[in-house]
């Protein structure tokens, strides 16, 4: 018998484009704002005026609701412009110019059941105004043509944030206005002024236009939150990033949060019936943490503190974690500790080892469940990736083998070549017991940090009380 193989027929593609995405406003130059404005840098709305010649239907209003089906997909839509309008006792239908170029260019058949013809249609002036644009599309008309533009802004309540590049720092003040302008509820635009290289890890911010307030209240993932974003650290870019390792939580689980801020991981945990720990060094954001539990009414399941987080993983954890193992049954619930300050987070890691020694662990049971650590970092280079594993290696002194590993999670991309990960790992019974050695100690203090951090510490519960 003769095996003759059966020829594949070539596999067809067929992409469905629904029409109106090509009906795109920047794509017409007729509906562009005027050349004129590019370049801006004081906003001068009136100088958006346009005048331009825009196809129209004109019908009777009784016909109205039988045409606009058979016109819906070319109809002009732009921002505060209504394209049905009322004039005398008929009713004008604007489309958009680019797809209608003539009376040809609609469906006539199905038009004409209707009578409605030629007569019904033609080209009248319109005038356009700084109303109808969009933000992108004003910006997009005055930013340089030949560079980047302004890619992405960050909501916080009534907040807009900025990261502006160098290149768009001259156009700051028309770029603040515009937002403030066109975003629903904006009444503050600020830009990131520097670096993050302070104690407290919160943005240094540049007010561009607005009012100075920078108390807000926002919602993450369902869940009130308030703080004042001037002191404290907030980026929403994390949103998906608290929800994933919040809904690895069970109730009856335990999470330690060793850098809490304001509550993003450990608020929505503790409303979850779990049993937080929850910590960090900056006073106000400690101020915010605890208005937080309270406001979600989640105070009974949340323990907090204000203390450097090497200080918390040496005592308050350290206690904890100890009583648990010693005196419950790891197996019925988890125990996860986040660590989420990605410039240093790494730093902490050796605190872990010889945390307890042998003897305090000599009674546990070969079925006890250590925890899951979720360590966040900053990698910049080719291999991402691979670095922050590294790094993660190098401060934990342990190589991550498959049994201490858990994963390696892309959180986001935060620069050219810079990326944000969370590496989870166990904790176990030999890093618990086994002091890092002296030699590759990083050199960092076992307590609440350097001269410098304290009196920063002392100062800042001064302006927060």
């Amino acid at each position: 018998m003769i095996f003759v193989p059966r020829l594949q027929a070539p596999r067809i593609t067929i992409i469905f484009t629904r029409l109106r995405h090509y009906f795109r406003n920047m794509n017409c130059s007729e509906l562009l704002p005027p050349a004129s404005v590019r370049g801006m840098r004081e906003l001068q709305r009136d100088e958006f005026q346009k005048r331009v010649q825009i196809p129209r239907l004109r019908v009777p209003e009784s016909q109205v609701q039988l045409v606009i089906p058979l016109v819906k997909k070319f109809l002009l839509k732009m921002e505060h412009l209504h394209p049905v309008r009322a004039v005398d006792k008929s009713r004008e239908i604007l489309l958009h110019p680019m797809p209608i170029q003539g009376w040809e260019s609609l469906p006539t058949v199905d038009l004409q059941k209707q009578k409605v013809t030629q007569e019904h249609f033609c080209f009248a002036e319109l005038e356009l105004n700084y109303e109808n644009w969009s933000v992108n599309e004003i910006l997009k008309s005055v930013l340089p043509e030949e560079e980047e533009g302004m890619t992405s802004y960050s909501r916080i309540g009534h907040i807009v944030h900025l990261n502006l590049r160098d290149h768009l720092l001259p156009f700051k003040q028309i770029i603040g206005e515009v937002l403030r302008d066109k975003l629903p509820n904006c009444r503050t635009v600020v830009n990131k002024a520097s670096t993050i290289d302070n104690t407290y890890r919160n943005f240094q911010l540049e007010l561009i236009c607005g009012e100075p307030e920078y108390q807000v209240e926002t919602k993450e993932n369902g869940i009130p939150f308030e703080f004042d974003f001037s002191k404290v650290y907030w980026n929403p870019r994390l949103s998906t990033e608290h929800e994933r390792i919040v809904k690895l939580l069970q109730p009856g689980d335990v999470l330690y949060d060793v850098f809490a801020g304001v509550g993003p991981f450990s608020v929505p945990a503790a409303k979850k019936r779990c049993h937080v720990l929850a910590n960090d060094l900056n006073p106000v954001s400690f101020h915010w943490l605890q208005h937080n539990a309270k406001r979600n009414k989640c105070l009974t399941n949340i323990k907090m503190f204000n203390k450097d987080g090497r200080q918390f993983i040496l005592e308050e954890l350290r206690d904890d974690l100890l009583q648990r193992l010693l005196s419950t049954d790891t197996s019925k619930y988890a125990i996860h500790i986040a660590m989420n300050l990605p410039a240093m987070a790494v730093e902490f890691l050796d605190a872990y080892r010889g945390l307890y020694t042998d003897k305090e662990l000599a009674d546990l049971s070969d079925a006890v469940v250590f925890p899951t650590v979720h360590v966040y970092s900053f990698a910049k280079g080719e291999n991402t990736k691979a670095l922050v594993r590294e790094l993660v290696e190098q401060n934990l002194a342990s190589t991550l083998d498959e049994k201490l590993l858990q994963g390696i999670s892309f959180v986001r991309n935060v620069a050219p070549n810079k990326d944000m990960y969370r590496v989870s790992f166990k904790l176990t019974r030999h890093l618990l017991t086994t002091p890092k050695e002296p030699e590759a100690s990083n050199g960092r203090k076992r307590g609440a940090g350097d001269e410098k951090v304290q009196t920063e510490v002392a100062e800042a519960k001064v302006k927060c009380v």
